[in-house]
């Protein structure tokens, strides 16, 4: 008998020994901001796909790049354990979000991560080349120091805002950094401004000089998945408000 369709549940295709690593998220939003910087800081720091998500409320959809294959919600991480990255290239309804961020936690935990940052977009007319930042009030005095601002008010809904509010109840660290961008097409300058972000706040060295360099072929390749966000967008509401 063939078995059941998850609930939700990481398949992992790779093993490795994890080293209480940081999360690095990003989920399709305004100007794919989180897809676009997850995308090139998994390039850059060379990491290796180590698992995807199995779920019943994915939709029945794939991605390919160039020809080829690939799944739409990927794990990642680096040869030291240290950090992973998980990226999401399709739109997800409402339905079943719960046991996607309940899959996700649940895995973090049992590799030992005590900290998950979500990139995101805040959709907007203009880029204004800063990033902000959603997260406690301890480590929001620390960002400021690292000209990283806070908003002062707003919502995060969807699936970065399951994740936060799940950080929550399990003590894990949750923060959501943010940067204005393009609300119709990809955003590549965004997506740069927030590896800016981490290289200050984590005294990391990401080069983001392609991103910036590649934005004709960057529109190219993800209009259409952009156009599915500004769809998904108008169906349910705003990412931020």
């Amino acid at each position: 008998m063939q078995e059941a369709f998850p609930e939700a549940e990481v398949f992992e295709i790779k093993k490795i020994e994890f080293n209480s690593p940081i999360i690095f998220a990003g989920f399709v939003g305004a100007g794919l901001v989180g897809p676009l910087a997850i995308s090139h800081i998994i390039e850059e720091l060379k990491m290796e796909e180590i698992g995807l998500m199995r779920s019943k409320y994915l939709p029945p959809s794939t991605v390919f790049m160039k020809g080829r294959l690939r799944h739409p919600f990927r794990f990642y991480a680096n040869k030291e354990g240290t950090i992973c990255a998980i990226i999401c290239e399709i739109t997800l309804r409402m339905e079943g979000l719960y046991s996607l961020v309940s899959a996700i936690l649940d895995w973090a935990d049992k590799k030992g991560s005590k900290e998950i940052v979500i990139l995101d977009g805040i959709a907007s007319e203009e880029h204004d080349n800063k990033a902000y930042c959603a997260a406690g009030e301890d480590l929001i005095r620390t960002m400021a120091d690292k000209d990283i601002s806070m908003i002062s008010q707003g919502f995060i809904t969807g699936i970065p805002g399951g994740i936060l509010n799940e950080c929550i109840v399990r003590k894990i660290q949750g923060i959501s950094l943010l940067a204005k961008a393009n609300k119709t097409s990809p955003d590549p300058a965004a997506a740069s401004t927030l590896i800016e972000a981490l290289n200050r706040f984590y005294d990391m060295k990401i080069d983001t000089s392609d991103l910036e360099k590649e934005k004709e072929r960057i529109n190219s390749e993800f209009s259409e998945l952009s156009q599915k966000y500004v769809e998904h967008r108008e169906e349910f509401a705003g990412m931020y408000m």
